[in-house]
């Protein structure tokens, strides 16, 4: 498995690198940056299984409520459920910061990282990959 992650927020899309060869524990240090506005709810991780000579494959997705980094300004890491049609996939752990833009009230800027381990056989334990200091 070669996997990589488009994370959106709202009407905004970011994609990672392919962790090439990495499988069901892959590691991205990447930085990813959003600006969020009223009525943002969730960041929504699509991972993807990079593939040469054909479409890409759907491996799951997790969608992340954001009200809580909001009121707390920063979210450790913790685990989100990958889900493909209805079933459990894996695991992807995101910590999260958000930082208010000084006196523009609605527009703001937060940082996501996080990792991912699974895959088709599910949840793989306690190995983790990951994002170090990506940023939503």
């Amino acid at each position: 498995m070669d996997p990589y992650v488009v994370l959106s927020c709202r009407t905004q899309e970011k994609r990672s690198s392919v962790a090439s060869g990495q499988g069901t524990t892959p590691n991205w240090n990447e930085n990813f940056v959003f600006t969020i506005s009223e009525g943002t709810t969730d960041l929504k991780l699509k991972i993807m299984d990079s593939d040469t000579l054909s479409q890409d494959d759907f491996v799951g997705e997790a969608i992340i409520p954001l009200h809580s980094v909001f009121e707390a300004g920063n979210v450790p890491q913790q685990a989100y459920n990958v889900v493909k049609d209805k079933k459990f996939q894996g695991e992807v752990r995101v910590g999260l910061t958000f930082k208010p833009e000084g006196g523009h009230g609605h527009h703001s800027h937060g940082r996501a990282g996080g990792s991912y381990s699974g895959g088709d056989r599910g949840y793989g334990g306690e190995s983790y990959g990951g994002w170090k200091e990506s940023s939503y």
